[in-house]
């Protein structure tokens, strides 16, 4: 990929406010100017930002309709009402439904879950799931990871006197459904301090709630921040505020004592030994939760994740690892077909966005091509595919770009849709595809500016090797858990020369492993550039090159310094 490297040096002002951070934080100025890039202005919220505690987490009561949630939860415990947990049959929804249905069991033994089939029945509260409640005799629905829009869904809910609470993070429209109780930090009316929590996150909140209000101790929720985390790190959510505390303390559960259903999943992508980061989930062990609900049920999913027999959970986990190798194989064919699709697509190079539609592609996939192809094009991308007599499809997009909104803007082609800035669903009929596809180019084109269309590094500093230390490379992973609103720091140091060691490696011999040296100082630092092998002929000539990167530790020999090389430049082209 051709990137464009971006960097804007600071002022003389932000560099003298840099320094007096640092020095009283005790690190590198470098590292004192991400501080200031990410609102952290004092000793007291550096401190806050690089050890989060769970006593920092907001009062849940603090969240609309929470009183109200907690009541009826209450009262269908005290009438021994049988209780539903229903969620979205993705990473989300299954982390969600896990953890409630958990939580609630060690209390109370009336209780059931539901994820709905994606193929028969749709995202969301379909009528079929308020059906099966009405046959088991379900009289309160704990909906998770959406529900916000099912207006129409519990309204014949309520016709058959089955009350709804909605635990979602999904953007609301004007008209909420007759719900017992909302709880969505991104209602319009909502009075929760922090809106970005994943659908998860939600759940979780209304079980410290549930906690507080029953005198639980807040110690019987800990074990559960670990199917927090997946959720964080699978939902692609910003990772400051109230989500980094979560996301901080899930990953240390999922470490130190993950669920026995986790820990056979971290044992199937051989992760056991290593130290579990948010990459990991979002690469590794998310795909696999997300894989049952994509080629089978979200189910089963749920099964693993609430399994307490490491035996049994490691039967599970193969079975879901299948259906993991059997999306892998779908993935490639479909995302071959619509590369072609976009390569063919008459006047393509001029367009902002991508809209693709074949009727005979897997349903459950539509989501995957769709981040493929904004990856490889930078542009929005929906494709979409037939599921009975509708167009249904997937929308992802690119960095500062609010695909929802641009969905948002056609909502009159649309029979259905919904999602977050990057990542939406939508289904309308087939014959309107052509003109969402013209209105949605219309908006895209619009709304977007240049620099979202073009792959951008942002190099946060100009370093030099002598200034990575073991200090400097030890606060920085302070920094962790990364995510959006908390980027992995991208550095960039030039002039940079090969020690004469660098070779191709790789089953076809597409990365470089590199030994390197710059012109201050006699530092020798390896690196890794995947995928990034057609430079190693410059490389050798001994010429002088640039390098963009992250600092990483090698997996292979604990405690040495990486450097994971994201593009090579050659020195006199800047």
């Amino acid at each position: 990929m051709n990137f464009k490297w971006n960097y804007q040096p600071p002022t003389q002002e932000q560099i003298e406010a840099a320094k007096a951070l640092a020095k009283e934080v005790g690190i590198n100025p470098i590292l004192g100017k991400l501080l200031l890039e990410r609102g952290i202005t004092s000793t007291a919220e550096a401190k806050r930002f690089f050890r989060p505690q769970l006593s920092e987490l907001h009062d849940p009561f603090l969240m609309k309709d929470m009183s109200k949630a907690v009541d009826r939860l209450n009262q269908a415990m005290g009438k021994k009402e049988r209780i539903l947990v229903y969620g979205d049959y993705d990473v989300d929804g299954v982390t969600s439904v896990a953890l409630v249905y958990k939580f609630i069991l060690q209390f109370y033994s009336n209780i059931d879950y539901y994820i709905p089939d994606r193929y028969e029945e749709g995202y969301g509260v379909s009528k079929q799931g308020v059906d099966y409640a009405y046959e088991t005799g379900v009289k309160l629905v704990i909906v998770l990871d959406c529900g916000i829009k099912a207006v129409d869904a519990i309204a014949y809910a309520k016709k058959k006197g089955i009350d709804f609470i909605i635990c979602d993070h999904h953007v609301p429209d004007e008209a909420l459904p007759a719900a017992v109780a909302i709880l969505n930090p991104k209602r319009k009316d909502a009075t929760y301090p922090y809106e970005h929590l994943s659908g998860c996150g939600v759940g979780f909140k209304f079980m410290q709630a549930f906690a507080l209000n029953n005198g639980i101790d807040f110690h019987q929720l800990t074990p559960l921040l670990d199917l927090v985390a997946v959720a964080i790190a699978s939902d692609i959510v910003p990772i400051m505020g109230e989500n980094r505390v979560l996301a901080y303390h899930g990953l240390k559960q999922l470490n130190s004592n993950p669920s026995v259903g986790l820990k056979a999943i971290i044992d199937i992508c051989g992760l056991q030994n290593k130290e579990i980061m948010m990459s990991d989930i979002v690469f590794k062990i998310g795909p696999r939760i997300n894989a049952s609900g994509r080629i089978q049920n979200g189910k089963e999913a749920v099964e693993l994740l609430i399994e307490k027999d490491f035996a049994a959970a490691v039967e599970k986990a193969n079975q879901i690892n299948e259906y993991n190798e059997t999306r892998k194989d779908l993935d490639k064919t479909m995302t071959e077909e619509a590369t072609q699709l976009v390569i063919d697509k008459e006047g393509m190079d001029k367009q902002r966005s991508i809209v693709i539609y074949n009727e005979n592609w897997h349903k459950g996939l539509i989501g995957i091509v769709a981040s493929r192809l904004t990856e490889t094009y930078y542009r929005p991308a929906v494709v979409l595919t037939r599921a009975d007599d509708m167009a249904t499809g997937s929308a992802r997009s690119v960095t500062g770009f609010d695909v929802y909104k641009a969905i948002e803007s056609c909502r009159d082609l649309l029979e259905n849709f919904g999602g977050h800035t990057y990542a939406a669903g939508l289904s309308m009929k087939v014959e309107n595809v052509p003109d969402f596809s013209r209105r949605f180019e219309e908006y895209v084109m619009n709304h977007i500016s240049d620099e979202q269309t073009s792959p951008i590094l942002d190099i946060d500093a100009l370093i030099d090797f002598k200034d990575i230390t073991p200090k400097f490379f030890a606060d920085l992973k302070k920094f962790n858990p990364y995510g959006p609103d908390n980027h992995k720091p991208l550095f960039c140091t030039r002039h940079v020369f090969d020690y004469g060691t660098s070779k191709v490696v790789g089953r076809n011999q597409e990365h470089i492993k590199l030994e390197l040296v710059d012109n201050k100082s006699s530092v020798v630092m390896n690196g890794i550039a995947f995928g990034q092998s057609s430079q190693a002929r410059y490389i050798k000539t001994k010429r002088a090159f640039d390098i963009i990167y992250s600092i990483e530790e090698n997996t292979h020999k604990h405690g040495e310094v990486q450097l994971q090389i994201e593009d090579i430049r050659q020195t006199e082209t800047v």
